[in-house]
């Protein structure tokens, strides 16, 4: 199984990067991937919303129901997929103070399985997973630093 991880240093304040963060609802605004989140239920840290994710390199849609467990005091989240177009999807996000700033650590298991796909179309796919959450991060980044 893929195991991606991702680190980006933001210029604001841990509090608001993670207050973004948490705003999934809006990622549509500003994230070019997601296409559109529709929460399905809120119930105190606990989140589920329908995704639609878009790869625009194979102008291809990819869907997905994710459960996501924010906790305010590490601010951090854990998030899987319940059912959706992956075999596996489940991940952290982290936000922690470093140099007056935050630091944002992303970590995500998932699986792709596609019985036709050889070893390069797997490598393929695992770039474009990276691509996109440094994708997100940057977009997180970009807003935290307006």
């Amino acid at each position: 199984m893929p195991t991606v991880e991702t680190t980006i240093w933001i210029d604001a304040p841990v509090e608001k990067v993670y207050a973004i963060a948490k705003d999934s609802e809006r990622y549509p605004e500003y994230m070019k991937a997601v296409e559109s989140l529709t929460v399905t239920s809120r119930e105190g840290s606990r989140v589920v919303a329908d995704w639609v994710g878009l790869i625009t390199q194979f102008n291809l849609k990819v869907r997905w129901t994710q459960e996501e467990i924010w906790d305010d005091s590490t601010t951090s989240s854990r998030f899987s997929q319940v059912k959706g177009d992956y075999d596996k999807m489940e991940g952290t996000w982290k936000f922690s103070e470093e140099n007056g700033g935050t630091r944002f650590d992303q970590f995500l298991d998932y699986e792709y399985n596609v019985p036709t796909l050889g070893p390069l179309v797997k490598k393929l796919i695992l770039h474009l997973v990276k691509s996109q959450l440094e994708a997100a991060s940057e977009a997180i980044k970009k807003r935290a630093e307006a």
